[in-house]
């Protein structure tokens, strides 16, 4: 089993950053990556990359404005969100599994996620 814990979120004004990080510890895994639910819609892709940093991937909303990248000394996956907007508010969850992609059932570890709200 691998653990998630997910940190960095809170409240920002839109144009500002945040920066998430999920810290995983326990067996080993291949992939990551990091989606989002907000209320009363269904959980969506965020980004997603190989533990190695390869095979990296965006949801179409977010490329550009957001990074996800690995901290190597303190063993994290972190997301970086520049210019954010209120439609990016939503509960964000890390989640890992063997084998990455922009579907949710690719992975079978989930952190218990960290609230981002972006206000107008």
């Amino acid at each position: 089993q691998v653990q998630l814990v997910e940190s960095g979120g809170g409240l920002v004004q839109a144009g500002g950053s945040l920066r998430l990080s999920c810290a995983a510890s326990g067996r080993t895994f291949s992939a990551l990556g990091w989606f989002r639910q907000a209320p009363g819609k269904e959980r969506e892709f965020v980004a997603t990359m190989r533990w190695n940093g390869v095979s990296i991937a965006y949801a179409v909303s977010v490329k550009d404005r957001f990074t996800i990248s690995r901290d190597n000394a303190k063993n994290t996956v972190d997301l970086q969100m520049n210019s954010l907007k209120p439609e990016d508010t939503a509960v964000y969850y890390c989640a890992a599994g063997a084998v990455g992609g922009p579907s949710d059932f690719l992975y079978n570890n989930w952190g218990q996620g960290t609230q981002v709200t972006v206000s107008s």
